[in-house]
């Protein structure tokens, strides 16, 4: 019990905090500019897709419950056009806490007006995330490159593997 507690109170105090707009696109241009130094290949991806959305700063933690909050925006045409948050709960071992960026590409004009039309789109349910990880070379499976959603998850350490979008709740916020 005091851990859902503990992890209620968590994701409350990230809301009640929530940042200005001017805060998250500084933080997005950052992430962006993070993403593109890290992989030239997930950059020249981002080049080709429709909508970019941009979680900067992703924080997760829990004690046995866990949770995660972060806010970001939907770049179109590389301008502004949304801001969002993200939010999953957990069940099961765990402890600590971590933070991370969470990049998702739209590559196409339907699935972008899809995510746009919803009202809360969950990943895996309202559309399936391709985590991409990278081969040799800073290369991209081809398979991935070719589906419709492409997400990244990395951290100032690089990109992080074993991590999914699955679950994970994106909703529009008004600003």
């Amino acid at each position: 019990m005091r851990a859902l507690v503990a992890a209620l109170l968590l994701v409350s105090a990230t809301v009640a905090s929530a940042a200005s707009t001017a805060e998250i696109d500084a933080k997005v241009r950052e992430a962006l500019a993070n993403f593109r130094q890290q992989t030239s290949a997930g950059a020249e991806l981002a080049k080709k897709a429709t909508g970019i959305l941009v979680f900067p700063n992703v924080i997760k933690a829990g004690i046995g419950v866990g949770g995660e909050f972060g806010e970001g925006a939907l770049l179109v045409n590389g301008k502004t056009a949304a801001y969002y948050n993200i939010a999953a709960a957990s069940l099961g071992f765990q402890l600590g806490a971590q933070e991370r960026s969470q990049i998702i590409l739209f590559m196409t004009d339907k699935v972008l007006a899809q995510f746009r039309k919803s009202d809360g789109w969950k990943a895996g349910v309202d559309g399936s995330v391709a985590l991409a990880t990278l081969g040799a070379g800073d290369a991209i499976d081809t398979e991935t490159a070719k589906k419709p959603i492409i997400g990244f998850i990395f951290s100032g350490k690089g990109l992080m593997y074993n991590l999914t979008f699955e679950g994970s709740k994106i909703s529009r916020v008004k600003k």
